[in-house]
């Protein structure tokens, strides 16, 4: 698994997009996925003690190898800022963006790029420092907040003060690492991103007891991967490869259980796992894509579970994040 580093051309300007070469040749020619991630977002996209990206986003990416691929280790990993994501994508520098991107009308429509689906249900919070006795988040008034340039998170504030008759005076920085850096050293006093990144941050900080996550969500974070415009073959990969996570779960087919479900009478069993029918054909892929998603990743609360969830330091609730069958609105279309 390589770490590459791309520099970004016209950061901040909209790149036009043109039809390329069909990105899964590509990728199939270098025999790797490039894709775009968070350089430090623990639970999400980190570097671990080996050196190697983990998280739920990066997760994703490596489905996407393993259907692409057959092997879900061939991943050059992207790390980007919040700023030069998109001119990565756009450009071609990576081949899919999978780093806990807010999925938005102007980003899916003015962009030249496509949503393929969503990974994980956000919504923006404040972390506040425990010692200022805050409560709620109607209480910020005037206060200083730290966010992240060309974010949602910096129009969400905007939005949320202005409309609850408030002021606040914004900390603005480039990346999160070093919103938190300032928040620590006192130069806010609210840290406000996407409630996942801010439990994250909080177990970053040297005691994490010295703050605390306001109640408050405040706005909409559906958070997931995307490509770009006019390639179909890869956009319908790359959505396929997310779903096939979510289908295996509520199947009950996981990378414990995937070789012994191969032999399964389910008939929608059979259709995931390549067993009847020949469902990657149409993508350009083997007919065992999804199984290989399975075998070499996980379903969906596998990545989940091991990532953000039950058995990481996070222990984050599934919530919205639960399939639609037991209580949340995590829900793909059937493979037949």
């Amino acid at each position: 698994m390589k770490t590459v580093r791309w520099l970004g051309v016209g950061i901040g300007i909209l790149v036009p997009t043109v039809a390329m070469a069909s990105t899964l040749e590509t990728v199939k020619e270098r025999d790797s996925v490039r894709c775009g991630v968070n350089a430090a977002q623990p639970g999400f996209s980190s570097l671990d003690d080996d050196d190697q990206y983990r998280g739920l986003d990066t997760d994703v990416c490596r489905a996407i190898a393993a259907a692409a691929l057959g092997d879900a280790t061939k991943v050059d990993f992207v790390p980007l800022d919040s700023v030069e994501r998109f001119t990565a994508l756009q450009s071609g520098e990576v081949d899919v963006l999978s780093r806990t991107t807010t999925w938005t009308s102007s980003r899916d429509t003015t962009m030249g790029m496509n949503f393929t689906g969503v990974s994980y249900y956000d919504g923006q919070a404040f972390m506040v420092a425990s010692d200022l006795g805050v409560q709620s988040a109607k209480e910020l008034d005037g206060a200083a907040v730290c966010t992240q340039s060309g974010t949602t998170s910096e129009l969400n504030l905007s939005d949320y003060f202005r409309i609850n008759g408030m002021t606040y005076d914004p900390v603005v920085f480039d990346a999160p690492e070093q919103s938190i850096a300032g928040f620590e050293a006192g130069r806010c006093d609210v840290l406000s991103s996407d409630a996942s990144q801010l439990y994250a941050q909080r177990m970053q900080l040297a005691d994490p007891s010295m703050a605390l996550v306001l109640p408050e969500i405040i706005s909409k974070e559906p958070l997931g991967p995307a490509v770009r415009q006019g390639d179909d073959q890869w956009f319908n990969l790359v959505k396929w490869s997310l779903f096939a996570m979510l289908n295996a779960e509520e199947l009950g087919i996981t990378q414990a259980n995937v070789d012994e479900q191969l032999s399964s009478e389910n008939p929608d069993v059979m259709r995931l796992l390549g067993q009847d029918g020949h469902f990657g054909e149409a993508m350009g892929v083997n007919v065992d894509w999804a199984y290989q998603i399975v075998k070499q990743v996980g379903n969906y609360a596998d990545i989940y579970d091991r990532n953000v969830g039950a058995d990481s330091d996070f222990n984050i609730a599934r919530g919205l994040n639960a399939l639609w069958s037991d209580g949340g609105i995590q829900y793909a279309p059937p493979i037949r």
